[in-house]
């Protein structure tokens, strides 16, 4: 094989993943060669702007990953990482990926632990999949006590790789009907970005339909199962005055605001994402 330039196999790579339909088939590429190469997004443009040459064995390898990004598995299963805020974490089978929009929704939960008059503040993230939201009050908000709950035996042990260097964080494996009973009363913030697409809606991407798993996806008819129970969960845990945060469909606002006035919760109010989509309900605690 003669020698490619690492520019030429990432436009191959590129023109490959678009007509896969992959979103953003350049920055996949460049993703992708840096996870061979061992390098970050930027270094890869700086090889492609130098010139740089590939080697036989990493062009083999980095095309094996293509041929699976355009068959639509998840960028991060390849890479065995996703990005959340300033953490980066372990992802794979059997747990949620975390998305961008996720992002903003844990800013509610970090604000109001960052505005407790409590020394300690409590946070109980639910349903925490990857960790990711619970790691991310327990990093940016490091004098509060996080605790996160997760069901599935696969997303637990990658929950358990990710927050296992943070000493402000307790990971429960459990159902978040009876889990944490010992904190009743006492939680100043309960978040939770928790399965609600609806049964028999599809997903659109083939990563989410293919790849997520289903029990991090579907809540019910309505897909909003787990909210209900989250709602009184939730009412238990915190404190008078506390925070709920939930993240949801885009079209499940009025429904969620509703379900958690029915329930007593006082001022839900529900909060778009950055392309103006119902995204997260918040409500404090009567």
């Amino acid at each position: 094989m003669a020698e490619m330039t690492l520019a030429a196999v990432v436009r191959s790579a590129a023109e490959r993943l678009a007509m896969a339909g992959v979103p953003d088939p350049l920055v996949d590429a460049e993703l992708l060669a840096g996870h061979i190469r061992g390098l970050r997004r930027g270094a890869v443009q700086a090889a492609i702007v130098r010139g740089d040459t590939v080697g036989e064995q990493e062009v083999v390898a980095f095309e094996a990953l293509v041929t699976r990004r355009a068959a639509r598995e998840p960028l991060q299963h390849l890479t065995g990482v996703a990005p959340f805020r300033h953490l980066e974490l372990a992802v794979g089978p059997g747990v949620f990926v975390p998305r961008p929009e996720t992002e903003i929704v844990v800013q509610f939960a970090i604000d109001a632990l960052s505005n407790a008059a409590d020394p300690a503040p409590i946070g109980v993230d639910l349903c925490t999949g990857s960790g990711a939201i619970a790691m991310a009050m327990a990093t940016e908000v490091p004098h509060s006590r996080v605790f996160a709950v997760e069901l599935s035996p696969d997303a637990h042990a990658w929950a358990v790789r990710n927050t296992a260097d943070a000493e402000n964080l307790t990971l429960v494996q459990g159902d978040l009907t009876d889990s944490l009973r010992e904190l009743d009363g006492t939680a100043s913030v309960v978040i939770s970005n928790p399965p609600y697409v609806p049964d028999d809606a599809i997903p659109r991407d083939p990563e989410v339909r293919l790849f997520d798993p289903a029990m991090a996806l579907y809540g019910g008819p309505d897909g909003l199962d787990i909210v209900r129970v989250l709602s009184t969960r939730a009412l238990a845990l915190l404190r008078p005055g506390g925070l709920l945060v939930i993240e949801h469909g885009e079209l499940q606002g009025e429904a969620v605001r509703s379900l958690l006035a029915a329930d007593g919760w006082r001022v839900p109010r529900t909060h778009p994402d950055l392309t103006h989509r119902d995204r997260a309900t918040t409500a404090l605690r009567p």
